[in-house]
């Protein structure tokens, strides 16, 4: 029997974000999507100047200049995978839905890194270093050690943001299970018991810092070791002297966009004997500022 293919569509679009409810913590783009590829905003201009006490007139006219923002959504889509007609008759479990469920979660975990580099920024303004004590570098293809990510460091993005008068509320520090090890390891007693207040399992915040909601992923993203980092390409191997990252941000700062979410079918394909199922997702992100303010990368430095 076929499955609903709508079911699929709607399950797999309302658990896209889970165990990576960061991404909900960024401004939702998804009703500016259309055909369900591209992303196409209207972009106010400069607004009006201001004068106190004007003593010349007439005022000068003005006309304010509006702008597109316009970006295509990347495409997500899994391997056609083959489900034996033998293999739904025999096994005791229902191998469809075990292996459509692995999928689901591989799209997401993909998907996720693939936004947390759309949002990595690449200004040095925006760029701080770690200052902890040496420790053995624990990215991966990595050696060396790195100056450990402390308190400090996060308060550090903390008198960035103020600096670019950045809203205080809802903001957020994304860490990898290294860093965030490394940060709970640095916190005196009382800053731990009331970092621990905020804790909240259900929105993946594990606690509050420096105004900022702490979240937590086995890894986040890595930078090189420039002068000014780079964030490395999506999906490129660590090299050698790379350098993982805390990305802190406010959650206006940036944003995600939702499209297309296709769920295929084949049943009873004659030259594979059984169903073929593939899926196909569309969605993409971006720093919503050209002068990327409201967030800043944390990343390692080297350290003898």
């Amino acid at each position: 029997m076929a499955i609903q293919r709508e079911i699929w569509e709607d399950h797999i679009e309302g658990n896209l974000f889970k165990n990576n409810e960061f991404l909900l913590a960024s401004y939702d783009a998804s009703q500016y999507v259309l055909q369900g590829k591209v992303v196409h905003i209207p972009q106010a201009g400069s607004t009006a100047n201001i004068v106190k006490n004007r003593s010349s007139l007439p005022a000068t006219v003005t006309q304010r200049s509006d702008s597109d923002v316009t970006y295509t959504l990347d495409e997500f889509s899994t391997d056609p995978i083959l489900i034996p007609n033998a293999d739904t008759i025999e096994l005791s479990y229902n191998k469809r839905e075990s292996v459509l469920s692995e999928y689901e979660s591989a799209l997401r975990q993909l998907i996720s890194e693939s936004v947390l580099y759309d949002w990595a920024p690449g200004n040095a303004g925006s760029i701080l270093r770690t200052s902890g004590a040496a420790v053995t570098s624990t990215l991966g293809s990595t050696t060396g050690n790195r100056k450990k990510f402390v308190a400090n460091d996060l308060k550090a993005a903390q008198l960035a943001l103020n600096k670019q008068n950045i809203a205080l509320e809802d903001r957020y520090a994304l860490l990898s299970a290294d860093m965030y090890a490394q940060l709970t390891d640095d916190l005196t007693l009382t800053q731990y018991r009331d970092f621990s207040l905020a804790f909240d399992a259900k929105d993946g915040i594990l606690g509050k810092l420096f105004g900022f909601n702490i979240m937590m992923r086995s890894n986040v993203i890595s930078y090189t070791n420039d002068t000014t980092p780079v964030a490395k390409a999506f999906g490129s191997v660590a090299a050698s002297d790379d350098n993982d990252t805390v990305l802190c941000w406010q959650m206006n700062a940036v944003e995600r966009a939702v499209g297309d979410i296709t769920f295929f079918e084949k049943i009873g394909d004659p030259t594979y004997y059984g169903d073929v199922y593939s899926v196909a997702i569309r969605m993409g992100a971006r720093i919503r500022r050209n002068d990327q303010l409201g967030i800043v990368a944390i990343v390692q430095s080297a350290s003898a």
